[in-house]
């Protein structure tokens, strides 16, 4: 699709709108829920393999929304944000008026569906209306909005409110962002849907599988490892904190591509990555250790995830939110299956060996 100069001056409130959206579909609506975990067991009486369980429900929502993203995305690039958006919402807000675990669960599943929703769809409408370089820009710093949500939602369990309330106001902040993508994102015509896979589907796919397996733990069991490794609960949220303002810096990764290459950006991601999941199942992290490995899980979980919507994009040039959803079910698969099986895991070897 032709873009115009005006649009590709113009980049920036496409991806601040689709930032907005990623950050409570994710910081909100997906990854908080590692935040609050010690509250829900307190609540509902978990136990780690439950824990873990309803962290697979997250990433199973999340998997039936990409694969309905492409569909979506071919009529409304636009639509699927939004809806997206609307998904989130809702499960927020059903998650706060759960009665039992059971509708605790479902709202997990609808949220999830809603973070499902939302990266292919904001690949797909900056595709349609970002061109030039600008594009790569506008496509990895949209990806930081995941950041931004855990940065915003760092310290709400320090708040004095039981966590339903909480939970109750991102389902109203949920509510003003979705009005706002409805009136700020473009709208596009309808695309044809691409359908089969392209060459050089498969490797995007694999790398997008392991950086689900390594990276559910840390989401999941993160601040719980840290607290039982002696760090007080401000602590522990200062080093969530950390991966949301460290994971800002995941944007530069687009710029890092355009200079030195795809894969080696990648491999370069991957690198730090390890050393930070690696920090974080030490004996005895420390403060200082958990806010470096917070910093880099941040930071390279930002910029591997935004390498993939790149890389994506080259696969399907025409059509990027069918590239990132192969991507990001990858990356879901890799989700579900590492969430119950480090929540087992560590019911038997503890948090330290599971989470690093």
């Amino acid at each position: 699709m032709a873009v115009t100069t005006a649009q590709e001056t113009r980049w920036w409130p496409t991806a601040a709108a689709g930032a907005g959206v990623i950050a409570l579909c994710y910081g909100f609506a997906r990854y908080a829920y590692g935040l609050f975990v010690p509250r829900f067991t307190e609540t509902f009486g978990l136990t780690t393999v439950t824990v873990g369980v309803l962290g697979g429900l997250s990433t199973a929502g999340y998997g039936a929304g990409l694969l309905l993203s492409p569909g979506i995305s071919a009529r409304s690039a636009r639509g699927t944000v939004v809806s997206a958006a609307a998904a989130a919402t809702a499960g927020l807000a059903i998650m706060a008026s759960a009665p039992d675990v059971a509708v605790f669960g479902g709202g997990i599943f609808v949220a999830g569906a809603g973070a499902g929703l939302v990266s292919p769809g904001v690949a797909q409408v900056i595709g349609e209306t970002v061109g030039g370089r600008a594009r790569d820009r506008a496509q990895t710093w949209a990806n930081t909005g995941t950041g931004l949500g855990l940065a915003a939602s760092a310290f709400t369990p320090l708040l004095a409110f039981g966590w339903p309330a909480i939970w109750g106001a991102f389902a109203v902040l949920g509510a003003g962002l979705t009005l706002a993508a409805w009136r700020t994102l473009p709208r596009t015509p309808p695309a044809g849907v691409v359908t089969g896979a392209s060459r050089g589907v498969a490797p995007l796919v694999l790398n997008s599988v392991l950086i689900g397996l390594t990276s559910a733990p840390y989401w999941t069991f993160s601040s719980s490892r840290l607290t039982g490794a002696g760090l007080s609960p401000v602590a522990a949220t200062w080093c969530w904190a950390m991966i949301g303002v460290a994971g800002l810096l995941g944007g530069l990764a687009g710029r890092v591509a355009e200079r030195a290459g795809l894969r080696a950006a990648n491999l370069a991601a991957w690198t730090l990555a390890a050393a930070g999941i690696a920090m974080l199942g030490l004996p005895d992290p420390g403060l200082a250790g958990a806010l470096v490995s917070g910093a880099l899980f941040g930071v390279t979980y930002m910029a591997l995830t935004g390498l993939c919507i790149l890389w994506a994009a080259r696969v399907f040039p025409e059509r990027p939110a069918r590239g990132v959803t192969w991507s990001f079910v990858g990356l879901g698969i890799g989700q579900t299956a590492a969430s119950p099986i480090a929540g087992a895991a560590a019911s038997v070897v503890g948090l330290g060996l599971c989470s690093g």
